[in-house]
């Protein structure tokens, strides 16, 4: 249950969502029975609009996890559009190619496995659109890797930026310490990059938007 909004707030959300798509709710289903951590459905369906909008050519996303979000991505991309995921995790490489292949979208799903910190500089593309959501502790480099790859008027967006509601909490639990703090200091240089307009929105658990703006 989300502590970033009420929860009768997020029920009746949950009685209005339109999501017909079996294989997102049996990749859901298992994401939860296996605590495996994926873009909140409400964040998806937000980030999807943004697809929709921006309409880029070419995606990067960051942190593939079982390819929840990835396929959420392809199947809002345009004809011959390409969306390149990154994923060190054997285990979810495994899932996120059954996944994949289940969904019909592999021609536009380029899977790269490995540590995303090594891929990114050795990236051929520039992109239009860049999601992440990998480990915490990297977010700040990872960020500024994304900046050097994404185009000019490209957007950037990056969940978990209130973490579970402890980015604003007094009082946070030991296991989330640390994490907090990455997030905190990662939520000052995102909001106060020159390089972006950024906002961030209480979503999901809160997700970052960023404009690049020179």
């Amino acid at each position: 249950m989300s502590k970033i909004v009420y929860a009768q707030q997020t029920k009746y959300l949950e009685s209005l969502r339109n999501e017909n798509d079996e294989l997102i709710f049996e990749i859901e289903a298992l994401a939860k029975e296996k605590n495996v951590p994926i873009l909140n459905w409400n964040a998806a369906d937000f980030l999807e609009s943004q697809i929709l909008i921006n309409k880029p050519k070419r995606v990067l996303e960051i942190g593939t996890a079982i390819a929840y979000s990835t396929i959420r991505f392809a199947r809002n991309l345009k004809k011959n559009c390409i969306i390149d995921t990154i994923e060190k995790s054997k285990d979810n490489i495994k899932l996120a190619k059954k996944f994949i292949k289940k969904s019909g979208l592999s021609e536009k799903i380029n899977l790269i496995q490995g540590d995303a910190l090594k891929v990114i500089p050795k990236l051929e593309h520039n992109y239009d659109f860049i999601f992440l959501d990998a480990d915490k502790e990297d977010y700040e480099m990872l960020f500024h890797y994304s900046l050097i790859v994404l185009k000019k008027g490209g957007v950037i967006f990056v969940d978990n930026l209130l973490w579970q509601g402890y980015a604003a909490a007094k009082s946070i639990p030991e296991k989330f310490i640390n994490s907090t703090k990455h997030i905190r200091e990662f939520n000052k240089l995102f909001m106060s990059n020159d390089f972006l307009k950024a906002t961030l929105v209480p979503i999901g658990d809160g997700v970052g938007i960023g404009i690049k703006i020179k």
